[in-house]
């Protein structure tokens, strides 16, 4: 069973997930204890979004600077992460800490307060979320593989071949899935 906790860590979707929602997906989890989990889908960035909800914090965002699909669940709903420079030991106003650098934003503060303190800041469009054991059973049924994030996972430029990346960095044999066909009935 497991039992670790994935919080700041990232599910990744096994080749044979049969869900359109998480196909191929990597979802950074924000949080995750008895009550449940929630994540953001960090590869999969919208098409045509639309930045005027958001427009005053353009400037901030990282390349690309777009809006990314978080997941199923709420689409209507924002959430920012942001990511410092370097470890910062006090509060940030406006801010609450995720991880060592990964900060959640409340895209109601000031972006002229808020963003000066944060290298780059992604918005997802709808997240993840799991209830009570929910996240930990898929993972125990090998619904998913957890696997240690990196800075520049959730922030990094060239989103759209991250779920290969990160499999292509863990031990064999969950490498090797990296170079599985999109359609796996074609292996």
């Amino acid at each position: 069973m497991f039992t670790g906790g994935a919080r700041s860590q990232l599910l990744v979707a096994p080749p044979a997930l049969d869900d359109s929602n998480f196909d191929r997906s990597v979802v950074y989890v924000i949080d995750h204890n008895d009550e449940g989990a929630i994540g953001v889908v960090i590869n999969r960035p919208l098409a045509d979004p639309d930045l005027e909800p958001i427009s005053r914090w353009n400037d901030s965002l990282t390349e690309p600077p777009v809006i990314f699909n978080g997941g199923p669940v709420d689409p209507s709903a924002l959430i920012a992460l942001g990511v410092t420079q370097n470890t910062i030991d006090t509060e940030i106003e406006g801010a609450v800490r995720v991880a060592d650098r990964v900060w959640s934003i409340d895209l109601a503060g000031d972006p002229a307060v808020i963003a000066p303190h944060f290298a780059g800041i992604r918005i997802f469009s709808g997240y993840a979320g799991w209830s009570s054991g929910q996240l930990d059973a898929e993972i125990d049924a090998g619904g998913w593989i957890v696997v240690a994030a990196e800075t520049n996972d959730v922030f990094g430029n060239q989103p759209a071949d991250l779920w290969r990346r990160v499999l292509n960095r863990q031990p064999p044999p969950i490498k090797w899935l990296a170079n599985a066909p999109g359609d796996i009935n074609l292996n």
